[in-house]
């Protein structure tokens, strides 16, 4: 369309016309390179963002799932011993059966206070 108004219309000032044979003649190639120069920047730094954030969520899912093995590792012989006693005739109201169920009880409570506090942490 702007080819059709410079050809057609003589009342465009030189200076369009001036700038218009530079954008056909390619000589605002510098221009360009410039442009695209600062844009690949701009995407660089922005990949880089990209990926130290998937890197922190990585970071924070393994560190999740290493926290939920160790307390279930911990648990193991708690739960161990409670079935054990409560299998082989005690009550519940003895002095091992009650620390056993009372560990069974207690390292989930930790493992879900240390992830809600994990979760209010990242939150801003």
């Amino acid at each position: 369309m702007k080819i059709q108004e410079a050809v057609g219309n003589p009342d465009v000032n030189a200076a369009e016309n001036r700038d218009l044979l530079s954008a056909l003649a390619g000589s605002q190639a510098g221009r360009e390179r410039s442009v695209a120069h600062r844009t690949r920047r701009v995407v660089m730094a922005s990949y880089g963002v990209m990926q130290d954030q998937k890197a922190g969520r990585k970071r924070s899912r393994s560190l999740a799932l290493a926290s939920i093995l160790l307390i279930i590792l911990a648990m193991g012989p708690f739960v161990w011993r409670l079935t054990d006693d409560l299998i082989g005739g005690e009550h519940m109201a003895d002095l091992p059966a009650q620390i056993s169920c009372l560990g069974c009880f207690f390292l989930p409570a930790l493992l879900a206070a240390a992830l809600v506090a994990g979760w209010m942490r990242q939150k801003p």
